[in-house]
């Protein structure tokens, strides 16, 4: 029997550390074209206000998945099969999740892989009690880094890997194809994983997700600096950046800086980082795929699709994927 504090005791705990914070925003605001990690974003405040986004109006992509996930999870459970060990990229709140489990046959074991402690706590909280013969293995680390996934104590036929949300949008093309190839290192040969995917559509419907009117995600996005002003010790003024999302139609994705409202400097580590008014700072992509440039990363990362699923209004993808022969 899993309870809250048998997953607390199997907590790993690789959360990053003030050095690695640091060394990471010294780099991104060395760059000539400047920007900062948006794993960042997720301090304990940072998870509440990505909660509140997914909530608003405008922000359709949470909605779509858990209504998407609902209608084929019956489909999903029966390719997957019984006795699996998921393990979660990004656990969030754990809504999507606690779906899952309870449609999936006989679930060995759960493996949320989450830098946000705050959110992995409250995960783990929510889930321990409603899935009490599902073992709880949380592992609080910078998933895009290589993890050791815990084994469970039942044997678990396979694991599924579940990176839902189209956070994989949040990655260049590189940077995909990279985690896509951990991930079927994770997987194992018999492995599968199931990745929630945004699809292209109408520009002014993406362009509105992530400008809400009631301004929580230029918040959410501030709130990085204002993490790294407690944290490692910068000086940036909140007040003298704003938010502004946009999306490339000939790069299919939303691009979200932080514009310096002013000539300014800010200062970390020693160093003195001068910004020019207008400038930007690169604080996040979010892909949008069609069928051909999502099949082209798979191809070179060596997985393929098993199964697919969509959502027409608006144009929502979930894909079942195994390593390619």
């Amino acid at each position: 029997m899993s309870t809250v504090q048998d997953a607390l005791q199997a907590l790993t705990d690789l959360t990053p550390g003030r050095q690695q914070i640091l060394a990471d925003a010294v780099a991104g605001l060395s760059h000539a074209s400047r920007q900062l990690p948006s794993k960042y974003f997720y301090d304990a405040r940072g998870s509440r206000l990505f909660e509140q986004i997914t909530h608003t109006r405008e922000y359709y992509p949470t909605r779509t998945e858990l209504a998407l996930l609902d209608r084929v999870l019956p489909q999903i459970a029966q390719a997957v099969g019984p006795r699996v060990h998921v393990v979660e990229l990004g656990s969030g709140s754990g809504r999507k999740t606690a779906r899952l489990l309870a449609a999936l046959q006989d679930p060995v074991a759960y493996t949320p892989i989450e830098i946000s402690r705050a959110a992995l706590l409250s995960s783990i909280d929510h889930l321990a009690p409603a899935l009490p013969d599902v073992e709880m293995l949380p592992v609080c680390a910078d998933f895009t880094r290589p993890v050791q996934v815990p084994v469970p104590d039942r044997p678990a036929a396979r694991r599924l890997l579940f990176f839902p949300g189209s956070t994989l949008g949040n990655f260049a093309d590189e940077d995909a194809i990279a985690l896509l190839r951990a991930m079927r290192q994770t997987m194992g040969k018999d492995g599968l994983a199931l990745v929630g995917i945004d699809l292209h559509k109408d520009p002014a419907l993406i362009e509105a997700a992530y400008n809400d009117a009631d301004g929580i995600t230029a918040a959410f996005t501030l709130n990085l600096l204002a993490r790294l002003n407690r944290e490692v010790g910068s000086d940036f003024d909140l007040d003298g950046f704003r938010h502004q999302a946009r999306y490339s139609t000939a790069r299919l994705r939303i691009e979200t800086d932080l514009v310096s409202q002013r000539e300014q400097d800010v200062h970390l580590d020693g160093r003195t980082f001068h910004f020019s008014a207008g400038e930007p700072i690169r604080v996040e992509y979010s892909h949008k795929y069609t069928d051909a440039s999502f099949g082209h990363l798979l191809q070179q990362a060596g997985l393929e699709v098993v199964a697919h699923w969509n959502a027409d209004h608006p144009a929502y993808g979930l894909r079942l994927l195994r390593p390619a022969p």
